[in-house]
């Protein structure tokens, strides 16, 4: 789905392609090559942190390295889809921070019944979808984290449960306050 912005400084001149490493000015072949080089990094060993926010944008700045210089930087521009404008980026570092404080230890998180750490968890997730802190990749971020605070948890997840096309709905419908849907996924996932 293409993102509405302004005037973005990442884009290629002349087009609506977003400035990458590896020089690609068709948006196709950058989709092609962006999801090559991903699933690549996603295969590795992710960097270690303390599923805080540092650690949340070197799992960004690892999964996109290979394509964005500013994989891992917190956008500039404001971005929207279909029309819902996520958070102005003068505000994305309070707003994740919050996000990241209102979930709370993600020990103590992970001690919750399975439905309660669903549910806390699509919480958090809906709150950063809502913040968008990148210019690209924030939801295989997002992904790639819930994986991380899974297994913190204890929990061996199921991969084929994820459809991305329900997950997308479903992260559409809590940007909307319905968190229901993606609790029910992300129980699905670590059952």
């Amino acid at each position: 789905m293409l993102y509405s912005a302004a005037d973005d400084p990442l884009w290629v001149p002349g087009t609506t392609v977003l400035r990458n490493l590896l020089d690609i000015t068709d948006q196709e072949t950058l989709d092609e090559a962006e999801l090559a080089l991903f699933l690549i990094r996603a295969d590795e060993p992710l960097p270690a942190g303390k599923l805080d926010v540092a650690h949340y944008l070197s799992i960004h700045r690892h999964l996109f390295q290979d394509v964005y210089e500013w994989a891992g930087e917190i956008r500039s521009i404001r971005v929207g889809k279909a029309g819902n404008w996520f958070c102005y980026p003068e505000y994305i570092q309070g707003n994740l921070a919050r996000a990241f404080r209102e979930y709370g230890d993600p020990d103590v998180v992970a001690e919750l019944p399975p439905a309660e750490f669903a549910r806390c968890t699509a919480h958090f997730l809906a709150e950063i979808n809502a913040v968008h802190p990148f210019r690209e990749g924030n939801g295989r971020t997002q992904l790639t984290f819930l994986t991380l605070l899974a297994a913190n948890a204890g929990y061996a997840v199921n991969d084929g449960v994820l459809d991305p096309a329900e997950v997308l709905s479903a992260m559409i419908e809590s940007f909307g306050g319905s968190e229901d849907r993606l609790a029910a996924l992300i129980l699905a996932y670590i059952s």
